[in-house]
């Protein structure tokens, strides 16, 4: 009895659904761990880097180079995932333009969006930084001018006039006289006062993950022991932008811990001019540059 033709092309056709299927769900693993683990797409969501970075672009970032992460939060959620980092093959260093996620406001505990952040690396862990009259200054000595970097105000503020939106909060700075600022780093023990908890405050609460510092009656207490010291838990970086008169950057929210560093801004592969509207067709044609 010869088999039913229309039974047989029924099976052929699910093996090729099936098969289809397979390949998709292959093609969707292998992106999303090359994605995770080797190379992320990004977009420049500020205007802080330019002339070197501009707003819009999109950009390769090697995870790999330092230490590619698993997701943190569910993404467009603030629900935590159960974090791990694989071993790095380096550290971030000064003068490397890096992505990393955005550790939130000045004082918040969690920032109130989820973002990546592209900035330049400034001042590596145990650095001090320092930055007079618009110069910065690495360790006692002038740091390398970036190739593109711009201010907008020729005329620095003055030193010791004082910005309250500064990091850390109560220092006597602005952004164009800033420091010095010693980088914390892991194993640094630091001394807590009454006249310094504040600047310390955010970054030992956001080590723990909720807020812990406390202090009554002339008292420090972290997660209800007194203190008068602190080791910190992380190695951090001071990240600033090559627009350096138009930058939210480290002089105003404050340090990136380690392992919220992303990975490094590989090249750009895709550029336009965002203020150009796409009824002048040609014109924002003319805008795309490859980097």
């Amino acid at each position: 009895m010869k088999p039913n033709k229309n039974a047989k092309e029924e099976r052929t056709q699910k093996q090729k659904s099936t098969e289809f299927f397979k390949n998709l769900l292959f093609a969707l693993v292998a992106a999303l761990l090359i994605k995770s683990f080797l190379i992320e797409t990004s977009r420049v969501p500020t205007g802080s880097m330019e002339k070197t970075i501009m707003v819009g672009d999109f950009l390769f970032v090697n995870k790999f180079i330092y230490g590619s992460s698993s997701w943190r939060n569910i993404p467009f959620t603030n629900v935590e995932l159960p974090y791990f980092q694989l071993p790095a093959l380096a550290d971030p260093e000064k003068g490397d333009i890096v992505v990393f996620e955005y550790p939130g406001d000045r004082d918040e505990l969690h920032p109130t969006e989820i973002s990546n952040y592209v900035k330049r690396c400034m001042a590596a862990p145990g650095d001090t930084i320092e930055i007079k009259n618009k110069v910065v200054f690495i360790n006692g000595k002038e740091a390398p001018i970036p190739p593109h970097i711009q201010y907008l105000d020729p005329y620095p503020t003055p030193a010791g006039v004082k910005d309250f939106q500064i990091f850390p909060k109560g220092a006597p700075w602005n952004k164009d006289n800033y420091g010095p600022y010693v980088i914390p780093k892991k194993g640094d023990v630091i001394e807590l006062n009454t006249d310094n908890i504040e600047r310390w405050r955010t970054i030992i609460d956001r080590e723990f993950g909720k807020r812990v510092v406390k202090v009554r009656g002339g008292k420090i207490t972290i997660n209800g022991k007194e203190v008068n010291s602190y080791t910190i838990k992380k190695d951090y970086y001071f990240m600033m932008g090559d627009n350096r008169d138009d930058s939210a950057d480290s002089r105003f929210w404050g340090l990136v811990p380690r392992d919220a560093v992303v990975g490094e801004a590989l090249m750009i592969y895709w550029s336009w001019d965002p203020s150009i509207s796409f009824s002048n067709f040609f014109r924002l044609l003319g805008s795309v540059r490859v980097n």
